[in-house]
């Protein structure tokens, strides 16, 4: 979900970084912190959105093993949404307006009903290390919609070289090679989570040019409660209501669903807002390099995914990508 961090009368550089298949938008000047927080504050902020954002993808996998994909879905970001819209209304963020509650309908749609309920799905389908490298094309797919839909003049060699080494890294993983070396690979999972990818793009351009609440936890909040009663409807529409028992959810799926609640929701993003206050933007954002390479990590620690040398260099290869596209200098189409 695209969420713009205390923004100012003044225009302000954005950084666009990416977390669990979504682009978060962090920008300067920011209201910092009045009291020097301690290091270890610090250190312990990012280790939640190094290790839990990066663990998400995994989380998914194992929710999505006896829980449907979209009903798992809406229950996650049904109940997050609402306990974060409680507890930042509480905290002073005024009410929504209606036109508010349409927008964030729509961004629920395309990002957590399209872009997360299709990732969801593929996990079913794929390794969830693979679902995380193809999810980290995510940065490439909003950088070349921005030049097609003319938001950037020219990217320059700096980007297309990230898009093109990123794109490598995507026909590198899904070659008849790579985790294919585990089991034959789905190309339809594989094309649903870059799909996913594509869809966050394009709400994060949709988003640019839509008014929400300033708050970034509302904002937050409210795009998350439209999805989640999106992704319910769709999952009983679709007949996935029929296929569930609860008797049969396992222990490892529940649990997984209620870390992605409370950890991949809700905990990991507030350590999120709270360093982009106490850091710099540039030092925030480097999580969306570590990510995927956690991801690819705990697949293969905990999940018995395989690793082979081609699916190293391509991590390596779409890391180096998305630091090439997020780092470079952006040039506005000028009236």
């Amino acid at each position: 979900m695209v969420r713009q961090i205390m923004r100012t009368s003044q225009p302000a550089p954005i950084r666009s970084v990416l977390r669990d298949c979504e682009v978060i938008e962090i920008g300067a000047p920011v209201r910092r912190s009045q009291h020097a927080p301690s290091r270890t504050h610090i250190v312990l902020a990012f280790a939640a959105i190094y290790l839990i954002w990066g663990s998400t993808y995994l989380g998914i996998r194992y929710a999505v093993e006896t829980i449907p994909p979209l009903l798992m879905m809406g229950v996650r970001h049904l109940t997050a949404g609402i306990l974060t819209y409680a507890w930042a209304r509480q905290r002073g963020a005024p009410r929504p307006l209606a036109k508010h509650w349409v927008y964030a309908t729509v961004l629920g749609a395309v990002l957590f009903l399209g872009g997360h309920g299709i990732l969801a799905w593929a996990e079913q389908e794929i390794p969830s290390g693979l679902a995380a490298l193809l999810c980290a094309t995510l940065p490439l797919w909003t950088v070349l919609l921005s030049w097609i839909l003319r938001a950037e003049h020219n990217l320059g060699l700096k980007a297309w070289a990230g898009i093109l080494l990123g794109f490598t890294g995507v026909v590198l993983l899904i070659g008849p090679v790579g985790f294919a070396q585990q089991r034959p690979l789905n190309l339809l999972g594989a094309a649903g989570a870059v799909f996913s990818a594509f869809l966050w793009a394009v709400g994060t351009l949709y988003s640019k040019r839509v008014r929400l609440p300033d708050s970034t936890a509302l904002s937050a909040a409210m795009q998350m409660i439209a999805g989640g009663v999106l992704l319910l409807l769709t999952g009983i529409g679709t007949g996935e209501a029929g296929g569930l028992h609860l008797a049969s959810i396992s222990l490892r799926s529940a649990l997984a669903l209620g870390y992605l609640i409370v950890f991949g929701s809700i905990v990991a993003f507030t350590a999120f807002t709270w360093l982009v206050t106490v850091t710099t933007p540039s030092l925030v954002s480097t999580y969306a390099y570590v990510n995927p390479v956690i991801a690819v990590f705990l697949g293969w620690a905990l999940a018995g995914e395989k690793l082979g040398v081609r699916i190293l260099a391509a991590t390596l290869i779409i890391v180096i990508s998305v630091i090439l596209v997020s780092t470079r200098k952006k040039q506005a189409m000028t009236p």
